[in-house]
């Protein structure tokens, strides 16, 4: 009978929304590009982090807010398991099992990335204009709008950080480790975001790819 129920419960969480979209990138990622975007770990999370630069092209609106970084990173989770002052089970239990609504967050880096992450695991990508354009395109998709406007809703966890209103449901099949895959993914890496459910199974898959 608890099978059942799990079943069913699983059953019922892939009928749910997988939001945001990867975008459709049609030639493979070429790994010569001149622009560096770095993949962090944080142990059981993922960021994506990108030059403030590019991102203020692509998405105008961050540029009052992050007009003094180097680098913008970004994440996407649960709105209430990541913005909470405190983790407690009832929290990770409804994040991975009650589809719930999402945010990102958005960090300004003026460092070196290595050396404001250092305690983390990074893995550093070489994109091209045109898979950097992809990256952020899929960034803004991601972040839900009001009248073209972002949306902000907390301050961020660390440094220099705002939580913004996300497009999409977390939940166990959709979660913030399968949208850093689906980034990558949508400047045409190979890379399948179905499985990459867990901060390891994306960071080992860059190391495959990044080999020599």
């Amino acid at each position: 009978m608890m099978y059942l129920k799990v079943l069913f419960l699983i059953v019922c969480i892939s009928a749910c929304s997988h939001r945001p979209n990867v975008i459709e990138y049609t030639a493979d990622y070429s790994g010569t590009g001149e622009h560096s975007v770095y993949v962090v770990s944080h142990g059981w999370h993922t960021g994506i982090v990108v030059p403030s630069k590019h991102v203020f092209a692509g998405i105008p609106s961050l540029k009052e807010r992050f007009r003094h970084s180097t680098y913008i990173e970004f994440g996407w989770g649960d709105k209430g398991f990541y913005q909470a002052k405190e983790i407690t089970t009832g929290l990770t239990l409804q994040a991975i099992f009650i589809p719930t609504e999402s945010v990102v967050h958005a960090v300004g880096i003026k460092d070196d990335v290595f050396v404001y992450f250092s305690n983390s695991e990074i893995e550093k990508l070489l994109l091209t204009d045109k898979e950097l354009e992809s990256l952020i395109q899929f960034i803004s998709g991601s972040l839900a709008k009001e009248n073209n406007a972002l949306i902000p809703t907390k301050a961020g966890i660390y440094g220099d950080s705002q939580f913004y209103k996300a497009i999409g449901d977390y939940h166990l099949l959709n979660t913030c480790n399968k949208w850093t895959a689906k980034g990558l993914q949508s400047f045409g890496m190979d890379i399948s975001p179905t499985f990459k459910l867990t901060s390891d199974s994306v960071m080992d898959s860059l190391k495959l790819k990044n080999k020599p």
